[in-house]
């Protein structure tokens, strides 16, 4: 009888060893260094989420200054650039042409409007994070016809550009008399 049970016990810990080392892109993670830009950038959409929630009618169109973005075209901006970098950093087809959203500012002048464009650009920046193979991070890319840069690095740089036009907005919502959300980190 044991020397049955011995060889069962090894098979059985060869099959499991095998279900734990499928490849990364099977239906599982991607890889641990996706799994993180991932959780980043859910973070980040729930924050930028949160500084449109916190505004009302009135900000969403406000100006501080003749030069300066509304509200609404700082997280217009935001979502394009989202996509753009996604896109760039990936190798997905951009559903948005750069300065398409922009343009038709008008079309989202209600904290809803804009909650949903911004929404599906943070979801078409985690849908390309999802689907990408964590090997090719380090493959080279050429961003805005001038920076040479890795795809990780253009990911980065993507999040990078998007806390930075959030963190803009924190002074429109402060001039107009409402607290921003507080910080988000974790």
């Amino acid at each position: 009888m044991r020397k049955i049970q011995l060889p069962l016990i090894a098979l059985a810990m060869v099959a499991l060893g095998l279900v734990a080392f499928k490849p990364a892109n099977e239906k599982g993670s991607p890889g641990p260094r996706i799994d993180a830009m991932i959780a980043d950038w859910e973070r980040a959409r729930a924050f930028t989420l949160e500084y449109i929630s916190a505004a009302n009618e009135e900000v969403i169109t406000f100006k501080p200054s003749p030069e300066m973005r509304t509200f609404g075209e700082q997280l217009l901006h935001l979502a394009e650039s989202n996509y753009g970098f996604a896109s760039a950093a990936s190798g997905k087809t951009n559903p948005i042409a750069f300065g398409q959203l922009q343009k038709a500012a008008s079309d989202y002048k209600t904290k809803e409007a804009l909650a949903k464009v911004v929404t599906e650009s943070y979801d078409f920046v985690i849908a390309a994070l999802k689907d990408f193979d964590e090997s090719r991070l380090s493959e080279p890319i050429k961003m805005f016809n001038r920076f040479e840069l890795t795809r990780e690095t253009a990911f980065v740089k993507g999040f990078e550009h998007q806390t930075h036009h959030r963190g803009q907005t924190t002074v429109y919502l402060r001039l107009k008399g409402i607290k921003p959300p507080n910080e988000k980190l974790f």
